[in-house]
């Protein structure tokens, strides 16, 4: 694929995108290097895998990280019932040696993300989601896959890929990461769009609505984010989600009364929406506290 191809289907896929970030999607890609991808929460990192799914006409194969996760969760795990069931039906009849060895075969294996995705027939996109909510032993065992596109099971030996994924790691730096892990893979850094980025996403992905109105709602957004009262700074989703309920409301104007009226759409915290209520002395924008994003057109 070449990078004006990948252009196109981004383009296709209703992805707004600067020449920048397409170049290094295009270059991982001809490199077979692992794209980790760094931002605030919401900013659109994992929409980048999805995409670049739809792109390459490849199954995504997702791993969400948490504290605690492991090998058996990510890479494989046993069938220990039917395990169980063949020592039953078996043991009288087969040497025990050899029925141990059949037990650990493949027959008996269950694949977890990490280990579909470098078996798959066909390349996937692999998205290890948050890496940086998994402990740093479970970031150190990716470290194999990452570099080699290997993987190794103590009861069989090692796994070579059959295929490349395309490798996207996200974090939203709640830890930091290893330097061995960033030395593997591309970077990304994704901020917040833009007043322009943000009323491009909203008209490429829901274009029945408004204009007007996807203007008024980018405006508000963006004065939502950069208020300090407002803990939780509203994703891209939440934004595509207000514009929607506004839509659905058949509301074609963002007056104070369909802000309040739609704030749980785009505010998902009790602090937040008691800042959202509380109008700024001298205003009265309707309790909206940024300036009354009605205004703007």
């Amino acid at each position: 694929m070449e990078l004006e191809q990948l252009k196109k289907k981004l383009d296709e896929a209703r992805y707004i995108y600067d020449d920048g970030l397409a170049t290094t999607l295009f270059v991982a890609l001809q490199l077979g290097r692992p794209l980790l991808i760094e931002g605030a929460a919401g900013v659109g990192k994992t929409e980048i895998a999805k995409v670049m799914a739809y792109a390459l006409d490849r199954e995504l194969v997702r791993l969400q990280c948490y504290e605690g996760l492991d090998e058996s969760k990510a890479l494989y795990e046993w069938n220990y019932q039917k395990q169980l069931l063949s020592i039953q039906v078996n043991m009288n009849s087969q040497d025990k040696d050899q029925l141990t060895r059949s037990l650990f075969s493949d027959g008996y294996l269950l694949e977890r993300p990490l280990l579909k995705s470098i078996r798959a027939e066909k390349p996937v996109v692999l998205l290890i989601d948050e890496i940086d909510k998994a402990d740093e032993e479970f970031e150190a065992f990716l470290l194999e896959l990452l570099s080699e596109m290997q993987v190794s099971i103590p009861e069989i030996g090692t796994i070579h890929a059959k295929s490349i994924p395309f490798v996207v790691l996200t974090s939203n730096r709640a830890r930091p990461l290893s330097e061995a892990l960033r030395r593997r893979c591309a970077y990304l850094y994704i901020q917040y769009p833009d007043l322009d980025k943000e009323l491009a996403i909203l008209r490429a992905k829901l274009p029945h609505v408004d204009d007007r109105l996807a203007a008024q709602v980018a405006v508000a957004v963006q004065k939502l984010r950069a208020s300090e009262a407002i803990l939780k700074k509203p994703s891209i989703a939440e934004t595509l989600d207000w514009a929607s309920a506004l839509d659905a409301l058949g509301i074609r104007e963002l007056t104070p009364d369909a802000m309040r009226q739609t704030a749980g759409f785009v505010l998902k915290n009790s602090e937040d929406l008691n800042a959202f209520d509380q109008p700024k002395e001298g205003h009265d924008c309707g309790g909206c506290g940024q300036c009354g994003a009605h205004h703007h057109g």
